[in-house]
């Protein structure tokens, strides 16, 4: 495969997210992490703070672009020229959600694929949401999360 597209909101990246793009990499030849910017979701990290945390967390990936993206998926990828769509997936719950997009990105463009990657068992239970939640009583998240990252959501949230 020559290129493919892992979109996603990456508020914050996790390890989880990391091992997807690892392996992704392995099987694609150029990877564009596309972050993306909906303003219906209030996320806690600025987009440029993301793109900060995600290019300094896969320098060492070769293949690897991140860039920012707005609008439809499938629009993304077709102006990207990319041949696939990489998604994780942790849980039944995430399947149940991915497998409807995809059927809608396949509805909308027919020779777009989906590629379902799971991310190595000692980070199937990670979340950017519940990563935050523990970082919002002040625990600390560098097991899961970049020291960049962390700094970052320290700076956001406010201590219980």
């Amino acid at each position: 495969m020559q290129k493919s597209i892992y979109p996603g909101s990456f508020d914050p990246l996790h390890n989880g997210h990391l091992d997807v793009i690892g392996r992704a990499a392995r099987l694609c030849d150029s990877v564009v992490v596309a972050v993306a910017v909906n303003s219906a979701k209030n996320a806690l990290l600025s987009a440029e703070e993301r793109i900060e945390i995600i290019q300094d967390a896969v320098a060492h990936i070769p293949g690897v672009s991140v860039v920012e993206f707005d609008g439809l998926l499938v629009d993304f990828v077709i102006e990207q020229k990319a041949d696939c769509i990489i998604r994780g997936l942790r849980a039944i719950s995430d399947f149940e959600y991915e497998f409807q997009m995809a059927l809608m990105n396949r509805q909308l463009r027919s020779d777009v694929e989906t590629i379902f990657l799971m991310p190595s068992q000692e980070h199937i239970y990670l979340s950017s949401r519940i990563i935050k939640e523990i970082a919002s009583t002040g625990n600390d998240v560098r097991d899961f999360i970049s020291e960049k990252a962390a700094l970052a959501i320290g700076r956001k949230l406010p201590h219980k």
